[in-house]
């Protein structure tokens, strides 16, 4: 197949098999790759019974056809499987050089099932896959595991994923991590890695991905690399990284703060990726084949640390505004920690930002609090917080099971920010009402990757020969809600591509690259019809798994008024949002999904 190796690898960890199989052309033409073609595979192996964190739930790292080719920012790789976060389909996908390497490694993807007898690691060099002893990498944070790796295989070029302490004690935040601090980080990926007792995967080769019309897809890539210096926000995010975006989310009433209930604080510009760049950069970094280099390499000499991953802006509102920190020091270290432990950025801040509401209510006192006093604003304590939830220490160990746990145990669900049990990232749908659609109806629940309407809102490269159009930000509407659910799915093609989200280079440009590499003849129309078909059969997958039309909701916090900042006063009305984003895919308004799908 041109645009795929055209391998997947089988790794049974219980009885320590390993085989290649054919990948399946019918699926991969389908459902593409990444976290598509996942969850194509996924579909066939799991049901209503399966546990995230048992030994039969497959955890599978996916590529798709234009990783590892010239393709700009097109060096990701999807994590995926049952979330033991949500107990829904879960994915993560991650940057850096990890899914690059696989391909040439000899692989499209891995999918490994059961569980370890006792610590183990996996290496794939050249096509040969052969597992490891683990012990002595067991208890190691992430960042040493992947030195250690290295120097066992003797190859400082090797790429390596990987789990921390957080990962090995089944916190259900837990990310993956690799290339020193990227992450795939959402859904709770490490926890499934940890229970199979799974702490690293390394890969290595020369493999050339094979593409059907190479001279095609060389011109395609100069394209689009040209047109770089025209694209203002790869422009900005290449001068301040994600971070930049603080200023314009505060204007906005983008950026939640003190836990999704303020409007705005004049404090949070402290976080602004201009701070940032004038007081703690030391480079910029990028993934593989990226022109853009928004990744920021940053120092916390307060901390004794003169490198640190980070932050981004997600981690920024996380640890930031969310918990009312505007120290960015402080935060630049939160955000180290959550890497070194291998933690979700997101998810951590979200509920240790709920402990600060329920401490500050009188839910929970110091005492129930393991002697800490868990307040807005109090840096010290995070840090440690970060670390009791890695190790499950004290308080941590409930706090590691995420913020819809958090709620419940104390009679109050109804306060935890969470889309079907997953924490609302750092974009309020009250400034930007298709958010509300993004964030009901993604298959892993809240997630803004799965849809980014406020950047389609703000003129960022929307599709707009799909019909998604940029328009009134507090717009409620029909109409509103079908172009959420169009963005939903070209961003779910993008998944599967797999294609870093700042890099929009158009429709057309997309799509010559696509059917360069696979020779396929595919008209810009069916890339919509394609990342419907995905969107479809993981809400299937959702719907195996228990998921209604009555979870498609937005948490009530989110439905209250603000009455400052860039939103206030905004609510967004789901109701007739998702009704035009069901008539647009096509869904049963009294199921809230497909009838059938053709898989």
């Amino acid at each position: 197949m041109d645009g795929y190796i055209g391998k997947i690898l089988r790794v049974d960890l219980g009885s320590g098999d390993i085989w290649d199989e054919p990948l399946n052309e019918r699926y991969a033409r389908n459902f593409v790759g990444g976290s598509g073609l996942a969850a194509r595979y996924i579909y066939d192996m799991v049901d209503d019974t399966t546990d995230p964190l048992g030994p039969d739930n497959p955890l599978i790292f996916m590529t798709g056809p234009l990783v590892g080719t010239a393709m700009p920012s097109a060096g990701r790789c999807s994590v995926c499987a049952l979330s033991p976060l949500t107990s829904i389909w879960g994915e993560s996908n991650t940057g850096g050089f990890f899914g690059p390497e696989l391909r040439f490694a000899g692989f499209d993807g891995i999918i490994i099932t059961g569980r370890a007898q006792h610590p183990t690691w996996l290496s794939i060099i050249e096509g040969r896959a052969e597992l490891h002893d683990g012990t002595r990498l067991w208890g190691l944070d992430s960042y040493a595991t992947q030195e250690q790796v290295r120097e066992t295989l003797g190859d400082s070029a090797v790429r390596v994923a990987c789990i921390g302490p957080a990962g090995e004690n089944l916190v259900k935040m837990a990310a993956v991590m690799n290339d020193h601090g990227r992450a795939a980080g959402r859904t709770g990926m490490g926890a499934v890695m940890g229970a199979k007792n799974l702490k690293a995967v390394a890969v290595r080769g020369s493999v050339a991905v094979p593409l059907a019309d190479p001279a095609g897809f060389k011109e395609v890539t100069r394209t689009i690399i040209k047109g770089q210096d025209e694209d203002m926000a790869a422009q900005a995010l290449r001068l301040a990284g994600t971070a930049g975006y603080v200023d314009m989310a505060l204007m906005f009433g983008d950026l939640p703060i003190r836990y999704y209930q303020q409007g705005e604080w004049e404090e949070g510009s402290n976080l602004s990726g201009v701070v940032m760049a004038e007081q703690y950069l030391n480079k910029s970094t990028a993934c593989y084949r990226c022109p853009i280099a928004c990744g920021r390499e940053t120092r916390a000499p307060r901390y004794g640390l003169d490198r640190v991953d980070g932050p981004e802006y997600e981690t920024l509102g996380a640890l930031g505004t969310l918990v009312m920190v505007s120290d960015l020091e402080a935060v630049i270290y939160a955000g180290h920690l959550c890497n070194l432990y291998g933690l979700d950025t997101i998810s951590t801040g979200c509920t240790i930002a709920l402990a600060c509401e329920l401490f500050e209510r009188g839910i929970i006192d110091r005492e129930e609090a393991g002697g800490l006093e868990i307040r807005y604003g109090a840096t010290e304590t995070f840090h440690r917080l970060i670390e009791h939830i890695a190790r499950r220490e004290g308080f941590g160990d409930l706090l590691a099971e995420g913020s819809a746990a958090l709620a419940e145990r104390y009679g109050v669900a109804e306060l935890a920010v969470v889309v079907n049990r997953l924490e609302v990232p750092m974009h309020d749908p009250r400034a930007f009402s298709g958010m509300a659609v993004t964030y009901a109806l993604s298959p892993r629940g809240a997630c803004h990757m799965e849809g980014d309407m406020y950047g389609v809102d703000t003129g960022q490269g929307p599709p707009v020969e799909l019909g998604v159009l940029p328009g009134d930000r507090f717009e409620v509407t029909e109409e509103k809600g079908r172009i959420a659910a169009r963005q939903q799915a070209w961003r779910n093609l993008y998944n599967a591509l797999i294609l870093c989200q700042f890099q929009n280079p158009g429709v057309e440009q997309v799509l010559a690259a696509l059917n360069c590499a696979t020779g396929w003849g595919l008209e810009a129309t069916d890339l919509l019809a394609a990342g419907k078909r995905i969107v479809n059969l993981k809400r299937l997958l959702n719907m195996r798994r228990g998921l209604s039309r009555a979870d498609d909701r937005l948490p009530s916090l989110l439905l209250q008024p603000l009455n400052e900042g860039g939103c206030a006063g905004a609510v967004p009305d789901v109701d007739v949002l998702l009704a035009g984003a069901y008539a647009e895919y096509g869904w049963d308004p009294e199921i809230g999904g497909p009838a059938r799908l053709e898989i």
